[in-house]
């Protein structure tokens, strides 16, 4: 190999190691994991002298051991049910404080808290003062009058329970004969209505101002990327805004959002919890208060309320997973682009689609890990007739070689020309050189989709696949440094080769085994490590991603095969292209 080849294989190597330890360091900073599976993402309140906060996983939640075992400690404290409506819904289980008339204990019943399904359900919601305090509150700022604070105690029904089909009214009242009602009405999914009425007794008019407010803070929030959010978010004015930050709030303390406010609140990657005005409108801003608390406020406009009159403002507050039928039927009942509180990010268009099919497929074969293999091989067939045409392509390209050939040697030293009659060439035989390219960049829009489906869907959380894949949206537990296991250490993103990933590597070598050899050495060189380089880039992707590249690469190697046999020129010419190749190579190693 002589000096130019040598210094460009050797300045290869050295961007792919950087490749590999830069990767390894963006994965960790940006996908973090857990050492131990986090319970729901809810709001923390520092403890005195707390060690810093750990940075965020993946699913969010408690991350100090110390904080989950009191935590623990303190629910069964705060959650005694003398003080308390329980709640009772298909989708949700807790129940409200009857001091301050807050809900600030709620479970999702369809999903669990870890990959153990005896873990008990995922908690988003556990009251003030606990290590994982978030809830949400609604009531009226009066001016001049009396009106419930958070140290107000209501009053409700004996026997009160919050059901889908009997809703709950607590009532409190001041010694000026305003009485403030909450009815609290629940449906089958995680959406609370809350009726804010106030009645006015009393001889002379009060000015009275409706609010709600989510209250949680950062310390249990998922990590925040920048292609996944978790943070305040909403929609103002039609427009779904991922923004501002945790970070960007706390520098300026509060941040008001201009222009109309449909829905407000808080998201996870899984779970989100917002509040949706009613049709008069009201102003919201995102507000730090400090030692890692955040609050979300919905303020109505003032009220006047004459004496004998009432006044009402109804605020819905959806508390609960982040599943797309679910946002979507909301969306359809009117609530403002509810469908894109999940950020599909720029294949929007194409990620929901695919997500729709690949839901199709689970329902048909009950198998997440088979549907993405048969969503693969569907992708495989639709995109076989543009693949024939690459072979087609690649023949033409080949048999215009010599023709080549010839033009780049008479004119070598005058290279414009030689481009110009390149492409003469080009268009005499009907040659497109970018058409072998078309597949790799159809197969782009999928792969992201997949990508942000594995990622943001709740659907694919904590889905099996075989054996030891318990969760797709989660990396390949089984890795080749640690015996799969056996050894008790966990080898760096980089280096955590697993099952799947080696399956990548081994499939893509085969695959570009049967592509036409090159006849650059550098060229060769670099066909030769970039299997492997992209077994250890992938390695800490979702499991599900490295099913769905294997499957394609072992559906490929198949339509390869056939098309060589529906081409036998094609395949003779890659024959003579290795010969030729390791010819040489043989040259060059002699020389």
């Amino acid at each position: 190999m002589d000096k130019t080849n040598s210094r460009n294989m050797i300045l290869a190597l050295a961007l792919t190691a950087l490749l590999l330890f830069g990767w390894d360091a963006g994965v960790r900073y940006f996908y973090p994991q857990a050492s131990k599976p986090a319970p729901a993402p809810v709001a923390t309140v520092a403890a005195p002298n707390a060690a810093a906060p750990a940075r965020p996983t993946r699913e969010g939640g408690l991350t100090s051991a110390a904080d989950i075992a009191l935590e623990a400690r303190d629910l069964k404290t705060a959650l005694n049910p003398a003080g308390r409506v329980p709640i009772a819904a298909p989708g949700l289980s807790g129940s409200i404080n009857l001091t301050g008339g807050v809900v600030d204990d709620l479970v999702l019943n369809h999903h669990t808290a870890t990959i153990d399904r005896d873990s008990g359900p995922q908690r988003i919601y556990s009251p003030a003062g606990t290590p994982a305090q978030e809830y949400a509150q609604f009531g009226f700022l009066g001016q001049g009058v009396g009106a419930p604070n958070a140290g107000t105690v209501w009053a409700a029904q004996p026997g009160a329970k919050l059901t889908p089909q009997t809703p709950v009214t607590l009532t409190a009242s001041n010694s000026t004969g305003q009485t403030y009602t909450l009815t609290y009405a629940i449906d089958a999914d995680y959406m609370i209505t809350v009726k804010q009425t106030a009645a006015n007794a009393g001889a002379t008019p009060v000015v009275l101002k409706p609010y709600a407010l989510l209250s949680r803070t950062d310390k249990t929030a998922s990590v925040d990327s920048f292609n996944v959010h978790s943070g305040p978010f909403g929609t103002f004015d039609g427009k779904v805004s991922f923004e501002p930050d945790y970070s960007d709030v706390a520098d300026v303390q509060v941040q008001p959002n201009a222009g109309r406010t449909d829905w407000v609140g808080f998201t996870d990657i899984y779970w989100m919890s917002v509040l949706i005005p009613d049709a008069a409108g009201a102003a919201s801003d995102f507000r730090s208060l400090g030692n890692s608390q955040f609050r979300a406020d919905l303020v109505y406009g003032d009220v006047t309320v004459a004496p004998g009159q009432q006044v009402t403002r109804t605020t819905r507050l959806y508390a609960g997973a982040k599943e797309s039928t679910v946002l979507d039927k909301y969306e359809d009942a009117g609530v403002t682009n509810f469908g894109l509180a999940i950020d599909w990010g720029w294949f929007s268009w194409f990620a929901r689609p695919i997500f729709w099919l690949l839901k199709a497929l689970f329902s048909a074969v009950g198998n997440f890990g088979l549907a993405i293999m048969l969503l693969t091989l569907i992708v495989k067939g639709i995109m076989f007739p543009v693949s024939q045409r690459q072979f087609a392509s690649m023949a033409a390209m080949k048999a215009i070689q010599p023709k080549m050939k010839a033009i780049q040697d008479r004119y070598k030293d005058d290279r414009p020309k030689q481009q110009e009659e390149i492409m003469k060439l080009y268009k005499q035989e009907g040659v497109n050189p970018l058409a072998g390219c078309l597949p790799i960049f159809l197969q782009i829009p999928v792969f992201f989709a997949l990508y942000k489906t594995l990622i943001l869907a709740v659907e694919m959380r904590h889905q099996p696949f075989v054996l030891w894949i318990k969760d797709l949206s989660a990396p390949d537990p089984a890795h080749l440094l640690n015996l799969f296991g056996l050894l008790d250490f966990t080898p760096p993103s980089f280096l955590a080769i697993g099952v799947l990933a080696l399956l990548l590597g081994i499939t893509m070598h085969f695959q570009f085994k049967l592509n036409p050899a090159q006849l650059d050495p550098v060229q060769q060189q670099m066909f030769a490590i970039m299997p492997w380089v992209m077994m250890f880039i992938m390695a800490p992707f979702a499991a599900g991603l490295l099913l769905y590249w294997i499957t394609n690469n072992v559906l490929t190697i198949a339509q390869q095969a056939y098309l060589y046999s529906k081409h036998p020129q094609m395949k003779a010419q890659a024959d003579k292209d290795a010969a030729d190749a390791k010819r040489v190579k043989a040259a060059k190693a002699k020389a």
